[in-house]
C-alpha cells in the first residue's frame, strides 16, 4: 500500500525557499505546494523580495559559528558541483584587510579551493593581508527560474498568491499540513503590494527581522574574470558600504555596494552610484568603459536579516489564531488545530550561500515529525 503523503506548505519562493521544496521533493512521501507572491519566472524586478538581487556568490561572511559553517560547507559543494550545467562558475577571488593579522580569524579556508596568502608587492596600497581561493557565482534570474522548473518537473505545486497569516498558508495545505515559513520581511514601500514577510506575517511577527539594504550596479564586462572584495578598508569603504566585484556566469559583473541596517528605501541613490564605481574601478580598471565595459543597471534590495541570527526551529502554532484581524481565507469556519511549523528565515546577505545547508537540515525536521 502507498505511504500517504505528507502536505507540506513552503511560505516563499525565493533561493531558501525554493531549495527546502527541491529537498523535500526527493522524498515521495511528501507533496509540495510553495506558495508566494514573487515566482521566479515573473516579478524579477520586485523589491518584495530579496533573491533578485543578491550577489549570489559564496563570499566569507562574519565570524565562526559552528551551525553556519555546517551550512556554508554543505551549499559550497552542492554549488561547486553544480559547475557543469552552466548556472554556476568557478570564480577566482580576492579578499582584502586591513589588519595583517585577520589571518588568524579566516574560518573558512577550508570551504573554498586553492586558498592561499598573497605576497605583499601583490596588495594594493593600504591593505595588510591579501587572501586568494577559488569560489563559485551564479546569476540570480537563470538560477531561480532553472529550480521552478525542476520543481515543477517533480510535482511541485507553485500558487502565486499573497498570504496574510500563517493560518492561511496552512488552509491551503488542508488539515494536516505542515508549513515551512521561508518568507523574508516587509517594507512600508511594498507593502501597498500586499508583500508580507516574517516581520508582519500574522502568527510570526517576528520584530527582529530587519532590512539590510543593499545598492549596486550591473555591468556588461566579460573580460572581468576575478572576483575582489575589501573587508573593513577605511581606503574603500565606510562603515555602510563595501566594495566588491562579483563576476557572473553570463559575462554580468555585479559592483557592490552598500550595507545599510534598518533602511528601507528602495530608491537609487546616485551619490552612492559614483561611490560604488569609483571604489571598483579603483580596484579593477578593466571596468572603465574605456576598456569595454557595458552599465546595465542600478539596483536596490532589502537583504532579510534578523538581530540574534537566522531562525531555523520548529513551533507548534495553535490555530485559529487569537487575532480579530486575520484576513478571510475563503474557507468557512476557522479550524482549531495545533500547526507545526518550520521557520527558516532571517538569512541577510548569506541566503545563497546558506541555501542548500538549511534545506538539508529543514529536511531532518521535516523527517523527526
Amino acid at each position: 500500500m502507498q505511504k500517504q503523503q505528507k502536505p507540506i506548505v513552503v511560505l516563499g519562493a525565493g533561493v531558501i525557499g525554493l531549495s527546502i521544496a527541491y529537498t523535500l521533493s526527493s522524498e515521495p512521501s511528501n507533496k509540495i505546494s510553495i506558495v508566494a507572491r514573487d515566482m521566479p519566472e515573473h516579478h524579477l524586478d520586485s523589491q518584495g523580495w530579496a533573491s533578485p538581487w543578491a550577489g549570489a556568490n559564496w563570499s566569507p561572511i562574519g565570524g565562526f559559528d559552528e551551525r553556519t559553517y555546517k551550512w556554508e560547507t554543505l551549499t559550497f559543494n552542492k554549488l561547486w558541483d553544480m559547475v557543469p550545467t552552466g548556472l554556476v562558475m568557478h570564480l577566482p577571488s580576492r579578499v582584502y584587510h586591513e589588519d595583517p593579522q585577520a589571518l588568524s580569524s579566516i574560518w573558512w579556508k577550508d570551504i573554498v579551493r586553492n586558498f592561499r596568502v598573497l605576497p605583499s608587492e601583490d596588495l594594493p596600497p593600504g591593505v595588510g593581508l591579501g587572501l586568494a581561493f577559488t569560489t563559485i557565482s551564479t546569476k540570480p534570474a537563470r538560477y531561480l527560474r532553472w529550480m521552478k522548473t525542476e520543481l515543477v518537473s517533480r510535482g511541485v505545486e507553485f500558487i502565486s498568491k499573497s498570504v496574510g497569516s500563517i493560518e492561511e498558508a496552512a488552509a491551503l495545505g488542508g488539515t494536516d499540513s505542515i508549513v515551512i515559513n521561508a518568507t523574508g520581511l516587509v517594507s512600508s514601500h511594498c507593502a501597498a503590494h500586499s508583500v508580507v514577510g516574517s516581520r508582519s506575517l500574522l502568527g510570526v511577527e517576528d520584530l527582529n527581522v530587519y532590512p539590510i539594504r543593499g545598492q549596486t550596479t550591473i555591468v556588461e564586462a566579460p573580460h572581468v574574470k576575478t572576483c575582489v572584495s575589501v573587508v573593513s578598508n577605511a581606503l574603500f569603504q565606510s562603515s555602510e558600504e563595501a566594495t566588491y566585484i562579483i563576476p557572473r556566469p553570463d559575462g554580468s559583473v555585479i559592483l557592490g555596494g552598500t550595507f545599510q541596517s534598518d533602511n528601507w528605501n528602495t530608491s537609487v541613490d546616485h551619490k552612492v552610484v559614483r561611490r560604488i564605481f569609483e571604489r571598483c574601478t579603483a580596484l579593477q580598471p578593466d571596468l572603465l568603459p574605456s576598456r569595454g565595459t557595458t552599465i546595465l543597471s542600478h539596483n536596490v534590495g532589502l537583504r532579510p536579516a534578523r538581530k540574534g541570527g537566522p531562525r531555523v526551529e520548529i513551533e507548534t502554532i495553535q490555530l485559529p489564531l487569537s487575532s480579530n484581524f486575520v484576513p478571510s481565507h475563503g474557507e468557512g469556519e476557522r479550524q482549531a488545530r495545533a500547526l507545526t511549523v518550520i521557520h527558516a528565515y532571517g538569512f541577510g546577505p548569506a541566503g545563497y550561500q546558506n541555501s542548500w545547508g538549511v534545506a538539508s537540515e529543514v529536511a531532518e525536521l521535516v523527517a523527526s515529525l
